[in-house]
């Protein structure tokens, strides 16, 4: 697909963020070394308190950042909570507890929403103590003018590229997931360890194009990701940047490997798309395995397509198998396969979009979505905002 045709389609920005994703990567990791040393004094007070309770929170796509980042957290600290925003405010004697220790850690790419701030000054007058890291892509944005203001918060303001000037997240996405796992050191910092990385993310754009063609042109009308651990994060963003790309001409689910059999199942038909987000750890996989066996001998759905990294000799030939860089001298996490995983799936949910007339850039024909999320009235609650 020409350039011309893409921008002539409506996809302009949208083609444009999907493939500068792995220069923003570079970014990130050059940004992350200039600004270790003065995260690391702020946070590791905090990280040696073993009261400490960790809430990742952000909304849409920023709270599926908090969801990817969680199960890798969980394994280094002891108590880690991914909760969006919009359920803190929805609810805040439920989610904020005014005598833990808590750090709120906040992913926001406009920081513009009304939720974002909301949750940061709801904590600010409900927690006795509590600090907030600030993960935005806006230097002008709301929160993190408010963040100035703040002794207790510090903020990691992405590279400018980042805030995405489409309607979906994709670049935002990812430059913060890796943003934050770097700073937790829950992925490898240095830029060898990240090109190995962004060799898995080119292979999907440089080589799986006539696969993601070939699923679109079967014009599937549902699609399924299935994930588990970080990986289950991911589904759930990859099935919302299906929804909001198709302007939800195409139905998208998501749900942990073992969790799919009990109801989600039922969605399964002949225009069904499955995508098997495969785990890179052995025993996590073997469940995922057992699932991608039990679909293809069902012969229920109509494509069931699983994304792998390194040899998988067990795969089918539409499987994608993304080659490990033979330099990454450990198997790549699966929050690292967040990223060359994530570049997949906004590339299918663009494409399917284009298929069917809808202009992935604003997608909303019928105007009742926007970039950021507007007309949410916040209202005060107790002693808060």
């Amino acid at each position: 697909m020409s350039a011309a045709h893409i921008d002539a389609s409506g996809a302009h920005w949208t083609a444009r963020e999907i493939l500068q994703q792995p220069q923003i990567w570079l970014e990130v990791e050059k940004l992350h070394a200039a600004e270790a040393a003065r995260l690391e004094d702020f946070l590791r007070p905090m990280l040696s308190q073993p009261d400490l309770r960790i809430v990742l929170t952000g909304a849409g796509s920023s709270a599926f950042i908090g969801e990817c980042l969680a199960p890798a957290l969980a394994r280094k600290l002891a108590r880690v909570e991914a909760i969006p925003t919009t359920d803190i405010v929805a609810s805040p004697d439920t989610f904020l507890s005014s005598r833990c220790r808590t750090l709120i850690v906040s992913f926001a790419r406009s920081g513009n929403s009304p939720e974002s701030v909301a949750a940061v000054e709801f904590a600010e007058r409900r927690v006795e103590r509590c600090a907030h890291l600030i993960f935005t892509c806006n230097a002008e944005g709301a929160l993190l003018q408010r963040a100035r203001d703040m002794k207790n918060a510090r903020v990691v303001l992405l590279p400018e590229a980042s805030n995405d000037r489409s309607f979906a997240m994709t670049s935002s996405f990812t430059g913060m997931l890796l943003a934050a796992a770097l700073t937790f050191r829950v992925a490898p910092a240095g830029a060898a360890r990240l090109r190995s990385i962004i060799a898995l993310a080119d292979q999907v754009l440089a080589g799986c194009t006539p696969t993601l063609n070939a699923l679109v042109h079967e014009g599937f009308e549902r699609v399924v990701y299935l994930g588990s651990n970080e990986l289950q994060g991911l589904a759930r963003e990859a099935a919302l940047k299906m929804l909001e790309l198709t302007d939800g001409k195409v139905v998208a689910a998501a749900e942990s490997t073992l969790g799919f059999r009990h109801g989600p199942k039922a969605i399964l038909n002949e225009k069904t798309l499955v995508v098997i987000f495969l785990s890179n750890d052995p025993y996590t996989r073997r469940y995922d395995l057992d699932l991608v066996a039990e679909l293809r001998r069902e012969a229920v759905a109509g494509r069931v397509v699983v994304l792998s990294s390194g040899t998988q000799a067990h795969l089918q030939r539409d499987d994608v198998v993304l080659a490990g860089s033979a330099n990454c001298k450990t198997e790549v996490s699966d929050l690292e396969l967040c990223l060359p995983y994530a570049v997949f799936s906004q590339s299918l949910a663009m494409l399917r979009a284009l298929s069917l007339g809808v202009r992935p850039d604003n997608p909303s024909a019928a105007g009742t979505m926007s970039r950021v999320v507007q007309g949410v009235s916040i209202y005060p609650h107790g002693g808060s905002p």
